[in-house]
């Protein structure tokens, strides 16, 4: 299940140069490009739509970082459209596995299945920017072939569905009959509010 949008985003992101960074010490210059940086640190750069590499790839480093320190943070960036929700969720899984905690910081847009992994950041430690923006949404997917087929496909999307919503359910606090209280574990004001409104709208279709 990924949006078109999704596949156009992870199109172009692929074709930009990864810049390359030189770090100088006593034992003299070495040379790293700038994702393999941040990881050095314990952050996590979530910049493209999520499909079965990608998901592979952040999967990796989260259970590198583990195996360097169980009681550190993990920091994860995530700036995705979105894209498959099996790929998203080994992710989202993996999140929940390992021992340190990864907080969450959404940078520029976190939809779909990016805001998913944005909610499923450790409690307290999830962040939004002020500009950026978070969009839920239904599952989306098409399939053709025997009618038996299409049945089948359609269960799946509603089981998918409804999976989600208990996830962001217990992730953010709300449940379907909640309209007041904001959920309390984002540090964003502006990002519980879209929260909230997409939640809502998610949660009731």
């Amino acid at each position: 299940m990924q949006t078109k949008s999704a596949r156009t985003f992870h199109q172009q992101s692929a074709s930009i140069l990864v810049p390359t960074v030189i770090e100088k010490s006593h034992q003299g210059e070495r040379a790293y490009d700038i994702y393999s940086r941040l990881l050095k640190d314990r952050i996590v750069f979530l910049g493209t739509a999520i499909d079965s590499h990608v998901a592979n790839l952040i999967i990796a480093q989260l259970l590198f970082l583990e195996n360097e320190s169980a009681t550190k943070d993990i920091i994860m960036y995530i700036n995705s459209p979105g894209g498959h929700v099996t790929a998203g969720l080994a992710i989202y899984d993996t999140m929940q596995y390992i021992k340190p905690d990864v907080s969450t910081v959404c940078i520029g847009m976190a939809a779909s299945m990016g805001a998913v992994l944005l909610c499923g950041g450790a409690k307290g430690k999830r962040f939004a920017l002020p500009n950026a923006e978070v969009m839920i949404h239904q599952p989306l997917g098409g399939t053709e072939g025997q009618a038996s087929d299409i049945m089948i496909h359609a269960d799946h999307i509603i089981k998918t569905k409804e999976r989600l919503n208990k996830m962001l359910a217990k992730d953010t606090g709300q449940t379907k009959s909640s309209k007041n209280a904001l959920p309390k574990s984002f540090k964003n004001r502006a990002l519980l509010r879209q929260l909230r409104t997409f939640l809502l709208i998610f949660m009731s279709s």
